[in-house]
Formats: C-alpha cells, sequence, structure tokens
C-alpha cells in the first residue's frame, strides 16, 4: 500500500436546484467565501490557479489547479491538480428524487478525489499520522457542505 495515497468519496445530499448548485461549484475563485478550510484561491490562467488549504490540523497544502473537465449538461467539474497534492478532484451534480412529498427533488452532489500526497512533513508522517489526515479531510468535508448549504440558501434568498 502507498500510505501517501488516498481516494476519497463523498455524496452531499443537498435541498437545492442542481443548476443552482453546479453554478456555485464552477466559481473556485469564490470557495473561500463558503468553504471555511480553502484560505486561498489565486487565478493563475483561464482555466487554472493555485489553492491553499488548512484544516485542523497545523499545516497549508498548496496546490496548482487546472481544469480539466467543465461539462455544464452533464454538469461535471474535474480538475487536475499538483504541488502537495498531485491528482485529480470531480464534482458531479446529480438531480435527486422527491423523497417524503418534498415539492423540490434537490440534489445529490458527488465528490471524488484521488491523490497522492507530495507535501514533504506529510510523507514522513504518513503511516503513524494517517488516521489524522483521514479525520482532517472529514471535518473539512464536513464544513465544506455545511458551508456550501449556506451558501445556496443565502443564493436562493436573493433570487426570490
Amino acid at each position: 500500500m502507498e500510505w501517501s495515497h488516498y481516494r476519497f468519496r463523498s455524496v452531499w445530499p443537498l435541498d437545492a436546484d442542481p443548476d443552482a448548485v453546479y453554478r456555485v461549484l464552477e466559481r473556485p475563485d469564490h470557495y473561500a467565501d463558503w468553504w471555511p478550510q480553502v484560505r486561498e484561491v489565486r487565478q493563475t490562467g483561464e482555466t487554472s490557479g493555485m489553492l491553499r488549504f488548512r484544516s485542523v490540523l497545523p499545516y497549508d497544502l498548496n496546490v496548482a489547479a487546472r481544469s480539466t473537465r467543465h461539462d455544464p449538461d452533464r454538469r461535471i467539474l474535474e480538475v487536475a491538480m499538483t504541488g502537495d497534492l498531485e491528482g485529480w478532484v470531480r464534482w458531479t451534480v446529480l438531480a435527486a428524487t422527491a423523497a417524503h412529498g418534498a415539492e423540490h427533488p434537490g440534489t445529490r452532489l458527488l465528490f471524488e478525489q484521488e491523490v497522492v500526497v507530495r507535501n514533504t512533513l506529510m510523507r514522513r508522517l504518513a503511516i503513524p499520522c494517517r488516521p489524522l489526515f483521514l479525520a482532517n479531510h472529514a471535518l473539512m468535508m464536513r464544513a465544506g457542505r455545511t458551508g456550501l448549504r449556506s451558501q445556496l440558501a443565502a443564493e436562493a434568498r436573493h433570487v426570490v
């Protein structure tokens, strides 16, 4: 097993229109507005940028990101990353079926990521700290889901 290799998959049920969710996600330059662990986003080209992340553990991760798929029809966004993390991230925005008599079906948001950690300190600590790294990522994802829900609710209030 490569201890610095990670695969993540999260599903976020959201009470929002899938197109509204996609519109928020396709603006990575605004992620820091709603996702607390995204500390900085700097656009470096039309489809590329630099991002800095920091969750609970006291270290920053810096990555260069480049869009590799921007498919509004299928509502898929995919990004290649290099730097402290090397790999890819994909968002797939799916319409969820209405449940329990809900008037609007909402969204099922799928987050997938496969990366190899290149950060020197994290590689040295890969074996003993892997559970901490996984917990740190889980906390970041939970905060992202909460922030996205708040962002979508705020944008819905402005539309009405």
